[in-house]
């Protein structure tokens, strides 16, 4: 690897982009020359929790590197399979643009597990809490992600025999890229684009509380994960995005938008009295989900519109009328 990829971090070259971007489309939008809304408290919340996921990045980075540098020796390149005895993936084009690709397959997977595990969703949830949606809401990061493990998500790349630095790089391109598409100011773009990537009108429908809308669409870059995976919803003209959460965040404080979920879920495990085998279904399981079997997940919300409106069965993002909740 080359030495400058251990000390350049892609986010932090982005940043003034970042602030440049957010005051153009303020201004685009209190002058009507865009689409969108903006809210004085939102906004300020939302960056105030990007300020707060720096700090906890930055101070909690380093183990999270040296768990990824602990596991390199380990990893089982081709090359190393076959026998030529080279030390990992070399640094090339095809390696960052291959990294990249994987990087983004893993993002998928670990974005749709934040949605259908509890205990990530409640790290996660920080991310989809504005009732707006513009590009402080790319800003809005959760304060103790690396606490929850889901970032370990990660160490299958290392094994594979890519290098930590070059990982941290490729995610943080990726994180770069997925500024952008927080936006209303953005219509759609070309088809092919559309087709391939990740899009402001794809994304708008994954922070969107409709319940044809919800657990879809969890692309990081490329938008053909989902299509592949079956959850894809394309962002229909007749339905525009309610954005938010199903439980509406009121509070602009950060710590309680940081923590909210967390105190969610230590109140329903004391509900259930000394059950630890309960709170750890609680914590696995999605977020709805109840001992006594009253759920209220996106599933059975997806069912209970259809059954309102039996029209729309099967349309995009909708069940068929006799399809059952697992």
């Amino acid at each position: 690897m080359p030495e400058w990829l251990s000390s350049i971090d892609p986010t932090t070259l982005a940043a003034p982009l970042f602030v440049l971007s957010v005051a153009w489309e303020w201004w685009a939008v209190k002058t009507g020359r865009a689409k969108g809304r903006y809210e004085t408290k939102d906004a300020i919340a939302s960056m105030a929790m990007g300020m707060g996921n720096v700090v906890v990045n930055t101070l909690t980075g380093f183990a999270t590197l040296w768990l990824m540098l602990l596991a390199w020796p380990y990893h089982l390149s081709v090359s190393t399979i076959s026998g030529w005895g080279f030390d990992g993936i070399p640094f090339t084009w095809w390696s960052v643009a291959l990294a990249f690709l994987i990087y983004d397959f893993t993002y998928y997977w670990k974005h749709r597990l934040a949605h259908r595990i509890r205990w990530f969703w409640m790290e996660h949830v920080t991310h989809h809490s504005s009732t707006h949606y513009n590009l402080t809401t790319a800003l809005r990061q959760p304060w103790f992600g690396p606490f929850t493990g889901l970032i370990l998500l990660g160490l299958p790349m290392v094994l594979i025999g890519f290098h930590p630095y070059l990982i941290f790089f490729v995610a943080g391109l990726n994180l770069i890229y997925q500024f952008w598409i927080h936006t209303e100011a953005v219509g759609r773009m070309p088809g092919w684009f559309e087709a391939v990537f990740n899009t402001p009108s794809h994304h708008r429908v994954h922070h969107a509380t409709n319940p044809r809308y919800l657990d879809s669409n969890y692309a990081g870059v490329f938008i053909i994960w989902d299509k592949m995976f079956g959850t894809f919803v394309p962002e229909l003209d007749a339905e525009q995005p309610i954005y938010g959460i199903v439980k509406p965040l009121t509070s602009y404080n950060p710590f309680v938008i940081a923590f909210h979920e967390l105190g969610g879920l230590l109140r329903d495990c004391a509900r259930d009295g000394f059950r630890p085998d309960r709170w750890i279904r609680r914590a696995i399981n999605a977020p709805g989900w109840s001992p006594d079997g009253q759920h209220n997940r996106s599933v059975e919300l997806k069912a209970a519109h259809v059954s309102q409106h039996p029209e729309l069965a099967g349309s995009p993002g909708l069940p068929r009328a006799d399809t059952r909740a697992p």
